[in-house]
């Protein structure tokens, strides 16, 4: 009952908040901040896969593209994960036990690739759209076709066949994965959401403690990063202050999506989210 009335408080502030500045040309960006966060949180994607193709086509600069993405899962991605890391509390299931462990596992590494490009200065390798089309037509496809060999699979995960414990594979892969997506991450805005999810669903762990696994890190990832937007002067504050707190609504109403849908749907949405995405920037 609390969760609904925090629901339906949460959307009529929205609402009102968006009403209320419907005549300012930046107001539109509220609903793009809701379904931002509406699909990273339930999938575990960032919120960049949304916003990055929408500045670009608006003609916002690359920088800026990237910087305020950044901003914007600052709000989403930590309300997602506060809603994340609760429901991982009154699960059952053994394997949610495993989260903190992942976290701990793939966090110091996300932050440090990350923080590598920073520091090197290393720019992005070609244009923002035309690695962020590659990047979301390869996740997009690898998603489908784990999807497709792991369907039966995935309809037996329960309480006693879902993966229960992290092998050094395990380890050694998300390690690796972790620094990657935060490399990428920095350059596009996202990245290390995908690499970890995918990981994680295709080696068997359940779908939605790999989705958690994701936001917790996307979150904290675009807070390690988002300083260096603002001593950079790069964040279009225009934009965030409606993306912001559209961001906030969508991921409450994402987690319960996630948690609702079946997962072979939920992850089918995800695949063919993000090979549109990039599809639509590679021949827009």
């Amino acid at each position: 009952m609390k969760r609904r009335l925090l629901l339906v408080v949460g959307i009529a502030v929205f609402v009102g908040y968006f009403l209320l500045f419907h005549t300012n040309e930046y107001a539109p960006f509220s609903l793009l901040g809701v379904l931002g966060a509406i699909f990273a949180n339930a999938t575990g994607a960032g919120g960049g896969i949304v916003f990055i193709p929408a500045f670009q086509q608006l003609g916002v600069s690359a920088e800026q593209s990237v910087a305020t993405s950044f901003a914007i899962q600052c709000f989403g991605m930590t309300t997602g994960s506060i809603a994340w890391l609760k429901h991982a509390k009154g699960c059952d299931y053994p394997d949610w036990r495993l989260l903190p462990k992942l976290i701990f596992i793939c966090l110091p590494f996300s932050v440090l690739g990350i923080w590598l490009v920073y520091g090197l200065n290393a720019s992005t390798p070609g244009t923002l759209s035309g690695l962020f089309a590659y990047f979301s037509i390869v996740i997009g496809l690898g998603l489908l076709i784990t999807n497709a060999f792991n369907a039966n699979k995935q309809k037996l995960i329960s309480k006693e066949t879902a993966k229960q414990h992290i092998d050094r594979l395990d380890v050694a892969a998300l390690i690796l994965i972790s620094l990657i997506g935060g490399v990428v991450t920095a350059w596009l805005s996202v990245g290390v959401g995908e690499f970890i999810a995918f990981y994680l669903i295709l080696r068997g762990y359940r779908i939605t403690m790999a989705i958690a696994v994701a936001v917790v890190i996307s979150a904290a990832s675009v807070w390690a990063g988002v300083g260096h937007h603002i001593v950079e002067q790069q964040i279009y504050w225009d934009i965030l202050i409606f993306a912001g707190p559209g961001a906030v609504v969508g991921a409450i109403i994402a987690k319960q999506l996630a948690t609702r849908m079946p997962v072979t749907q939920l992850k089918m949405f995800f695949a063919i989210w993000v090979l549109f995405a990039g599809l639509f920037e590679l021949f827009n």
